[in-house]
């Protein structure tokens, strides 16, 4: 009898680290679109202009523009890793992160306008610099 409730309450506990880690695991997931991706999805169905996305992709170097000096609002063009032809314009009002560039990978979040041209809340930078000296270092040292 004491063993069945000791193994009750086991089960019990297991359960509950079961779910704390499913829906944690669940929260913690990024999932972006790619701007082909982004693009089809537009054209299948005209009321995802109403959703919020995130999408990685790459600046094109010399599109980016700010309006005014400080506090300006940003404009670059945004196009997909793979299919050049595949891109957008995004409009950013806020501060860009440092190591944002012409030439910068990106992850956007915001909503894709009917007019063609994303609205980015947030603008968050890829920085691939950091692992392309970790295998420059690595190469010299092999």
């Amino acid at each position: 009898m004491k063993n069945r409730g000791f193994l009750v309450g086991l089960v019990g506990v297991a359960a509950v680290v079961t779910y704390l880690m499913w829906t944690g695991i669940s929260d913690s997931m990024v999932y972006y679109l790619t701007p082909v991706e982004l693009l089809a999805r537009i054209e299948a169905d005209p009321t995802f202009h109403d959703v919020g996305v995130k999408v990685s992709g790459r600046v094109v170097d010399g599109s980016w523009e700010r309006d005014g000096e400080l506090g300006g609002e940003h404009t670059f063009v945004v196009r997909d890793l793979e299919d050049a032809d595949a891109t957008f314009v995004v409009r950013y009002p806020d501060v860009l992160p440092d190591t944002f560039n012409d030439k910068a990978e990106v992850v956007l979040e915001g909503r894709y306008g009917a007019d063609g041209v994303f609205r980015a809340h947030t603008v968050l930078t890829k920085c691939g610099s950091r692992f392309e000296a970790a295998k420059e270092e690595l190469a010299a040292r092999g």
